[in-house]
C-alpha cells in the first residue's frame, strides 16, 4: 500500500488547523483510506466531500461503506440526490451536483438526515454551506495530475472530527 501521509497538523488547541493529507495513487488505496473511516464512524456523523468531477468521491464513500459493513452496491446518486443503503448504521449518500441552488436542499428534508441515527455523506457539499451542521468532516479530494494521484485532505471541526481524523494517522 503507497497511502502516504503528507502533514499533520495535531495541536492541543482544538480551534487550531488539525488538517491530515494522504496521499493515494489508485482506487483501490482512495476505498482502502474511506474504509478505515467508515469504521471509525458513529451514529450522527457527517461528512462533507469537495472535489472536481473524476476527482474520487464516490470511490472514496465506497469505502466508507464497506468500512460500515454495507451489503449494497453505492453509486453515485445524481439523479435522485440522495440514496439510502443498510450496514452497521445506516448510510445517506447525497450527491448535490445537479443542485441548482442551495435552498433546494429544504425540499429534501435534509434535516431529518443531517440530525438523524445515521451516517450523512454529502458530495459536493460546498453548494449548501449555510445548511452544514457546525462540527463535522470536511474532506476534500483534489487530482495531482503530474503523479496521477489524489490528495485527499481531511479537515475536522469539532473534537468528535479531530478523535475521528485523529485514527487515520496508523493508515
Amino acid at each position: 500500500m503507497n497511502i502516504k501521509l503528507l502533514n499533520n497538523g495535531k495541536s492541543k488547541n482544538h480551534n487550531s488547523n488539525n488538517s491530515l493529507t494522504l496521499i493515494s495513487k489508485k482506487p483501490e488505496e482512495t476505498r482502502k483510506i474511506g474504509k478505515k473511516i467508515g469504521s471509525l464512524l458513529k451514529r450522527g456523523d457527517l461528512i462533507a466531500l469537495n472535489g472536481d468531477l473524476g476527482a474520487g468521491k464516490t470511490c472514496f464513500v465506497q469505502g466508507i461503506a464497506s468500512g460500515i459493513n454495507c451489503s449494497g452496491k453505492v453509486s453515485s446518486p445524481s439523479f435522485s440526490i440522495i440514496k439510502e443503503y443498510s450496514g452497521r448504521l445506516p448510510i445517506y449518500h447525497f450527491d448535490l451536483y445537479r443542485l441548482n441552488q442551495a435552498e433546494e436542499i429544504e425540499e429534501l428534508g435534509y434535516e431529518e438526515y443531517f440530525y438523524g441515527d445515521g451516517i450523512v455523506l454529502i458530495e459536493w457539499a460546498d453548494k449548501i454551506k449555510k445548511y452544514l451542521p457546525k462540527e463535522l468532516l470536511l474532506v476534500k479530494i483534489k487530482i495531482e495530475e503530474e503523479y496521477c494521484t489524489r490528495k485527499i485532505i481531511f479537515k475536522p471541526i469539532g473534537k468528535r472530527y479531530i478523535k475521528l481524523v485523529e485514527g487515520l494517522i496508523d493508515i
